[in-house]
């Protein structure tokens, strides 16, 4: 490892690029590992997190080739068993991970678009292009079935909606488990009472808490801390 970080600044551009890449390659346990970490959060999390669509394409191709491989395993061969157990695993993971996210744009669809829509250039998308296109046809139609069973039979002066302020936020008041990945310092707590004051706290690594989700929002988008 010395003599890789002695040799460094000898590295042309290019030399370096390829030793990014390099190391950004993931072994299969890491992937998988990556995903069930993406699971947890966006399943414990009051909020749509953002989007893992490259995850989420890395563990299907994955699944691919796992599948491929289970098809030259001779038939009655116990590892052909166990493969296909670890499969099934990753497809439920999978699974309950995309359908934890459709089931958050369905609770929370005006406020999913919203924030879609007010995020700054650059800022990482909330939705995939699957996602999003879902969120607006969820949209669409449940403005045109309001419109057909209720509104129409209102007064004129009623007869529109506010989506936003129809449907609820998503709470992040709420308490969420967490253990921390990363040592985080000076982490502002808020009060639970009008008589309690604001206090900070140091979170150590590998250690559980009980938080409030806005507390520690941040750090879940920074892989600092993992819901549990």
């Amino acid at each position: 490892m010395a003599d890789r970080l002695s040799d460094a600044g000898d590295l042309s551009e290019e030399e370096e690029e390829e030793e990014e890449e390099e190391e950004d390659v993931l072994t299969p346990a890491e992937l998988i590992a990556r995903l069930e970490e993406a699971w947890l959060n966006e399943k414990f999390s009051p909020e749509l997190l953002e989007n893992k669509s490259e995850l989420v394409e890395c563990v299907m191709e994955q699944l691919m080739h796992m599948e491929e491989n289970l098809q030259r395993v001779r038939k009655g061969d116990l590892k052909a068993s166990v493969h296909r157990m670890e499969i099934d695993r990753i497809r439920f993971v999978l699974s309950s991970y995309l359908r934890s996210r459709l089931q958050k744009i369905e609770k929370f669809f005006p406020h999913v678009l919203e924030k879609e829509k007010s995020r700054a250039d650059g800022d990482p998308s909330f939705l995939s292009p699957e996602e999003f296109a879902f969120a607006k046809e969820y949209l669409a139609n449940t403005e045109v079935y309001l419109k057909a069973v209720a509104l129409r039979h209102m007064p004129p002066n009623l007869q529109s909606i506010d989506m936003l302020k129809a449907v609820p936020e998503p709470c992040l008041d709420s308490f969420v488990f967490l253990r921390v990945k990363e040592r985080q310092e000076n982490i502002l707590v808020e009060p639970e009472t009008d008589e309690q004051r604001e206090y900070v706290v140091d979170l150590e690594e590998g250690s559980q808490h009980l938080m409030r989700y806005r507390t520690i929002a941040p750090l879940v988008a920074s892989g600092a801390v993992q819901l549990i």
